[in-house]
């Protein structure tokens, strides 16, 4: 006889939605393709809309499932009120996508939750550091790491610069914001729980007398 239908099984403690924001070509999608699959590719990959891929991973005994939203760079997400965490993505190479930054966080602070998770993700290091060995002379439109650190440090969020070719920080960005997003569900777990009050706690003696005591002036 078959069994009755239930609830699919749940095979993650925490489900974790984060969203990739920054402008057009810096390398969210290949940033997103790099974590999930494991791959990259060097063919432009333009994102129409919306995107998501997601990933479990293991953080401190706990098995969290992210689910993790590309958009496209023109894309507006004020639509996407659910998101927990938010990489702010910059091309190290192009200048003016690190300079749209602000204009990113500004929408932000008008569209997302006041307490959500936010990372700074310098990508394509790996295009820099080329540059600067052989075209040092050629790096005034590039980020360097200080100039994104200091940003980072103004809006006291974490800073990573990262390479979608050669995998530098991927994974470390990834589980730097979930494990932040993680924490913080769990602080907000722990101020809700009620607090038990413990009233009149007495010896036995006194308390049996208050008992007989009460019983006398209050009885019917």
């Amino acid at each position: 006889m078959a069994a009755p239908p239930g609830r699919a099984r749940v095979d993650y403690d925490v489900l974790v939605k984060l969203l990739l924001i920054g402008d057009s070509g810096v390398g969210k999608s290949c940033l997103l393709l790099r974590f999930s699959d494991g791959s990259f590719t060097t063919s432009f990959i333009t994102t129409i809309g919306i995107d998501f891929k997601i990933r479990t991973i293991e953080l401190d005994g706990k098995r969290i499932k992210l689910q993790i939203w590309d958009t496209a760079g023109q894309e507006r997400f004020r639509t996407i009120t659910t998101a927990m965490g938010i990489l702010l993505v910059y091309d190290v190479t192009d200048e003016s996508s690190f300079n749209n930054i602000k204009n990113w966080i500004r929408n932000i602070e008008q569209h997302a939750s006041d307490n959500v998770n936010k990372i700074l993700v310098g990508n394509k290091a790996d295009i820099y550091e080329s540059k600067r060995v052989r075209f040092s002379k050629n790096q005034l439109s590039s980020v360097p790491t200080s100039k994104g650190q200091a940003l980072a440090d103004e809006y006291g969020i974490k800073f990573f610069e990262t390479s979608s070719k050669t995998n530098l920080n991927v994974e470390e960005v990834f589980f730097s914001i979930a494990r932040d997003i993680k924490q913080r569900l769990e602080e907000s777990d722990n101020k809700a729980e009620p607090t038990t009050l413990k009233i009149n706690q007495q010896d036995p003696a006194a308390s049996s007398g208050a008992a007989a005591q009460k019983s006398s002036c209050c009885g019917s």
